[in-house]
């Protein structure tokens, strides 16, 4: 794969093994996030070409610079991953307005500041894809401590489908991509805000290489939505569907 291919959140979890993964394919890898000892842990396990950025992507000059070390390292970048991201374990009814705000900002608005400062190069380039990593709880609320989460993705989704409705009638070349994993047993349960359920004691859920694997495929592919658990696009479709919802 002959891709330079952008990772953030890419300290653990779903990021961490994106890296792996596309390492063992032959893509360049610019790993973000804050925790620059793990990032660099993770990069010692991708091999000589993965560059690390110690950055916050809720900042958007943080995101700025992001782009700037990726082209001053390998000239270009192919792929944008949007995967950081955190959890929330709070009833509805119990929200805060700092719990959406800090929902918001770490799950919406750092893909945002992504897609806006990558664009300008996609552009010029003519090329390049955006993968946002969602969640099957961006399509189906079905985890009410997850209630402001959930909204967050459902946020995300709508956001990735109205930039590629703006951007592709004039680059057709610029791909944007939402990747909806279920439950992965990561650590992601445990850094949830006000706690929360280890996920890897959830039934159900996958294997983090797995999820990891339907990425590095997508970026292969182009696909426009991909779903990771089997029948998980039959279940959302059954779901919208009872609720009246053409699908």
């Amino acid at each position: 794969m002959d891709k330079i291919v952008v990772i953030t959140g890419a300290s653990g979890g779903i990021g961490a093994a994106l890296g792996e993964t596309l390492a063992a394919r032959g893509a360049r890898l610019v790993l973000v996030a804050r925790r620059e000892p793990e990032l660099r842990a993770v990069a010692a396990r991708c091999g000589a070409n993965a560059h690390v950025v110690a950055a916050d992507m809720t900042v958007r000059d943080e995101v700025q610079r992001v782009i700037a070390e990726a082209q001053r390292r390998f000239g270009r970048i192919d792929v944008w991953v949007n995967n950081a991201g955190r959890g929330i374990s709070r009833m509805p009814s119990e929200l805060t307005d700092a719990d959406i705000d800090a929902m918001m900002t770490v799950n919406v608005k750092s893909a945002m500041y992504g897609m806006q400062e990558v664009l300008p190069h996609f552009k010029e380039r003519g090329a390049g894809q955006v993968i946002n990593i969602s969640s099957m709880l961006g399509r189906i609320p079905y985890a009410l401590p997850r209630a402001a989460y959930s909204a967050a993705k459902h946020y995300l989704n709508a956001l990735t489908a109205n930039f590629r409705m703006e951007v592709q009638p004039k680059f057709p070349g610029i791909l944007f991509t939402t990747v909806s994993p279920g439950v992965v047993y990561t650590d992601f349960g445990n850094h949830a805000l006000h706690g929360g359920l280890d996920s890897r004691s959830i039934p159900g859920g996958q294997e983090v290489g797995i999820v990891a694997n339907a990425i590095a495929n997508a970026i292969e592919s182009g696909a426009e939505e991909v779903y990771t658990l089997p029948g998980a696009r039959e279940r959302v479709a059954d779901y919208y569907a009872k609720m009246g919802v053409p699908s």
